[in-house]
Parts: structure tokens; C-alpha cells; sequence
């Protein structure tokens, strides 16, 4: 998860999710991961949009690289290409 400009809260929570192979993206997965999400999580840390991706950048020892994550959001931001899971 990284944090993502937002209009009204400053920064919100953007979370990339890579599925199990039998699982299939949708809007109605994204909503009940934010539900069950939102039970364990504080008000402000739970993500508000949710993307489902194939695979997540990672380093060579296995650690989530999120300064790329963050560079893709920009270039999307920059091209004006939002991408929204609910």
C-alpha cells in the first residue's frame, strides 16, 4: 500500500493486490476486502481504492518496492489516467 494524492484528505491509502490464481478482479472483491479491511484498521488507514495487479516490484530479497509503485501512480496522475477499483 502506498499513500496517493486525494482532494479532500490530503493523502489516501492505495493498496495493490496480487490474487490467488482462482480468484477473478472485481468491484465486488475490492468492496468486501475494503469491508473486512475496515473492521481490523483504524478509519484513516484502511485503503480507499483498491487495484489488482499481476505481479508486485520487488527487490532481489523479496521486499515490495514502493518508490515504484509510487512513480506509476505519477505517471498515471501526470497522463491523466486514474484507475479506480471503488
Amino acid at each position: 500500500a502506498i499513500g496517493v494524492p486525494d482532494a479532500v484528505r490530503t493523502e489516501s491509502i492505495k493498496a495493490f493486490l496480487v490474487l490467488a490464481e482462482d480468484q477473478q478482479p472485481s468491484d465486488a472483491l475490492a468492496q468486501e476486502i475494503r469491508e473486512f479491511v475496515k473492521t481490523r484498521l483504524a478509519r484513516h488507514e484502511y485503503p480507499r481504492d483498491i487495484e489488482f495487479v499481476d505481479s508486485l516490484p520487488t527487490t532481489t530479497t523479496g521486499k515490495i518496492m514502493r518508490r515504484e509503485l509510487r512513480e506509476r501512480e505519477r505517471a498515471k496522475a501526470a497522463s491523466g489516467h486514474q484507475t479506480k477499483s471503488g
